[in-house]
């Protein structure tokens, strides 16, 4: 995460929009007044689902056993789910 002023954010502010969008750059702004971040609607999309997802009772410890299976080599083929598709 870039860090820089509200004058530097101000005289850069369309290469930081660039840089946002196309590069996922992040910007924390400081001002007087209190500090912001700018971030692409996509960057700020996927972190509003995350957050959604990590509010779901039970969602963590199940992200975490599915971890323990993987690792255990208790997966199946794409194959055994969906069947043979040729």
């Amino acid at each position: 995460m870039t860090t820089l002023t509200a004058t530097d954010a101000r005289k850069g502010f369309f290469d930081m929009i660039k840089g946002a969008t196309k590069k996922h750059r992040i910007y924390h702004i400081h001002h007087k007044n209190g500090d912001v971040v700018l971030m692409s609607e996509e960057e700020f999309d996927g972190l509003r689902e995350t957050l959604e997802l990590l509010s779901i009772p039970g969602f963590r410890k199940s992200i975490a056993e599915s971890v323990k299976q993987m690792k255990k080599g208790e997966t199946v083929s794409l194959d055994e789910v969906f069947g043979n598709t040729k």
